[in-house]
């Protein structure tokens, strides 16, 4: 079978995650108290703020068991395709997804030596005489 939880293993599972009967999506026990206690408080601050009806207080921990749900239907699809990939298919990706090792041949690049300014401009530098506004003499 595609689970990947043991039989043995299942009873020690939180409720939540069996209750929603998770085959691939394995989540601990805080997160299923985050997902359905956590919902719940949500949802009642949301509508004692007023920003929901007191209907929320059911609904959103449904509705997060759904996406829960879902999300390990996904995770089902996405292992069987995976599995149906030939073997030489992933040997060619893994070829293909190697990393190139090696050193690269790079010219001597002016601006690129570290601690050397370069000028771009090719005027001379001023002095003070030519920077000093001139004056009158009378």
């Amino acid at each position: 079978m595609w689970a990947t939880i043991g039989v043995d293993e299942e009873r020690y599972r939180p409720l939540y995650a069996r209750l929603l009967g998770l085959r691939f999506v394995n989540p601990g026990g805080v997160l299923c108290f985050l997902f359905f206690e956590g919902a719940i408080a949500l949802a009642v601050l949301l509508a004692l703020a007023e920003l929901v009806s007191w209907w929320a207080v059911l609904v959103l921990p449904v509705v997060v068991a759904a996406m829960v749900k879902l999300n390990d239907m996904v995770a089902a699809v996405v292992v069987r395709s995976a599995a149906l990939v030939p073997e030489q298919e992933r040997d060619r990706f893994r070829r293909q997804m190697e990393p190139a090792v090696g050193r690269a041949q790079v010219e001597w690049i002016l601006h690129s030596v570290p601690g050397v300014v370069v000028a771009t401009d090719t005027s001379p530098p001023h002095t003070d005489a030519q920077t000093r506004p001139p004056t009158h003499s009378s």
